[in-house]
């Protein structure tokens, strides 16, 4: 063999081993990311999952399309952590929480299971369900702060992971004043669970998003207002009655003024 020949031989060489080191790297970096992903998501290979999905009240029980949109966006999610979902309507899902990770979607006034998860699980969360217009319809009230739907304009959605129940997989809500945000609030989610997982790790939290101007911009400019989720999970404050007005108290007798005689 001359030397030529040995060059060419030891060049494949090192490009081979070259090759299979770096896919060695790479696949483990991609195992590690999925794994992170299947944890924080609670969602191992080929485990099984809820989607509940509401019905909007104005189209004779109809999913709303932004609602359709919603469900697509998390249904990719669930494929790549290599799991399995089972849609159901809120109306229907009717079992605990904790044995399979939930994704419930909508708000209380169009999910039932939304409105029982904020009762159990986040009791400092209001929402004005109110059907009539008003200037509070729809309005989030998170501890002692009121957020009110601007239609089009300035729209909030609540985004949560909550863990309870004996298995302890995750709940996940994605709710919202309308359906836009309920879509604003999964793709958020899609965009940034690696650096919520960073943050939050498996605890729970409560971030209120605002959607920015949906009329032009649709579910796609999403800002994060605050994390409240030490205000979601406490109670309420109580409204305290005005205290009872002191009793009136007796005034002394006036005394008598005697002049002396002269």
């Amino acid at each position: 063999m001359n030397e030529d020949l040995r060059n060419i031989v030891l060049g494949v060489v090192a490009a081979g081993v070259s090759a299979l080191l770096g896919w060695t790297v790479r696949t483990h970096l991609w195992r590690r990311r999925l794994r992170r992903k299947q944890a924080f998501f609670g969602l191992p290979g080929n485990s099984e999952c809820l989607l509940v999905v509401n019905r909007d009240p104005g189209a004779d029980g109809a999913v709303h399309r932004f609602d359709v949109f919603a469900l697509l966006e998390l249904s990719a999610l669930i494929k790549d952590c290599g799991a399995n979902a089972q849609i159901l309507q809120h109306d229907v899902a009717q079992q605990g929480f904790g044995e399979r990770t939930e994704f419930c979607v909508g708000g209380p006034g169009s999910n039932r299971r939304t409105a029982a998860h904020l009762s159990s699980l986040l009791p400092g969360v209001k929402v004005n369900t109110d059907v009539e217009p008003g200037p509070d319809r729809g309005a989030f009230q998170i501890g002692s702060e009121r957020y009110r739907l601007e239609s089009g304009g300035t729209e909030y959605v609540l985004l949560a992971r909550l863990t309870a129940g004996e298995g302890g997989r995750p709940v996940f809500l994605f709710c919202g004043q309308r359906a836009i945000t309920n879509q604003a609030a999964t793709r958020y989610l899609a965009r940034h669970h690696e650096k919520l997982a960073r943050r939050h790790g498996s605890n729970s939290f409560v971030l209120l998003l605002k959607v920015v101007n949906t009329q032009a911009y649709g579910p796609d400019v999403v800002e994060l207002v605050a994390d409240v989720t030490r205000a979601a999970q406490s109670p309420a404050p109580a409204v305290t009655p005005d205290p009872d007005p002191a009793p009136a108290t007796a005034t002394a007798p006036a005394r008598k003024s005697h002049r002396a005689k002269g």
